[in-house]
């Protein structure tokens, strides 16, 4: 089994799709990462040699921010959005959606369930 950034790679997965368990790596950064390192893309991850793990570990500690230091990259940006007061930071505060979308009706994976207002009786 390989693990690499802190990540168990699972076993009978190609590489190009076990890469993309890491946090930060995508399809795109796992198909560079292979080229670089020149392994097949089609082979399983359980398949890799030994050097050929450490060469993607290898390439992924320098050259990739990944898992906890993204993780912690992002969330500092949004806190940075947050403090200076600019719009898109007031948005993730209130728990809106921060690009434009609408919200009277939709937005209620950002919103959270509906909550109904109880009518009043006279």
């Amino acid at each position: 089994m390989a693990r690499i950034a802190g990540v168990d790679l699972p076993k009978n997965k190609r590489v190009l799709i076990g890469l993309t368990y890491i946090y930060g790596i995508g399809k795109t950064s796992s198909q560079n990462i292979c080229d670089e390192c020149r392994v097949d893309i089609n082979t399983r991850v359980q398949n890799l040699s030994e050097e050929e793990v450490a060469k993607i570990r290898k390439i992924i500690q320098n050259d990739y921010k990944v898992e906890g230091a993204l993780k912690s990259e992002i969330n500092m940006n949004i806190k940075r959005l947050m403090d200076i007061n600019s719009v898109r930071g007031y948005r993730h505060h209130r728990g809106l959606p921060v690009h434009g979308q609408r919200t009277k009706t939709n937005a209620r994976t950002r919103k959270g369930r509906k909550r109904l207002v109880g009518g009043k009786k006279k």
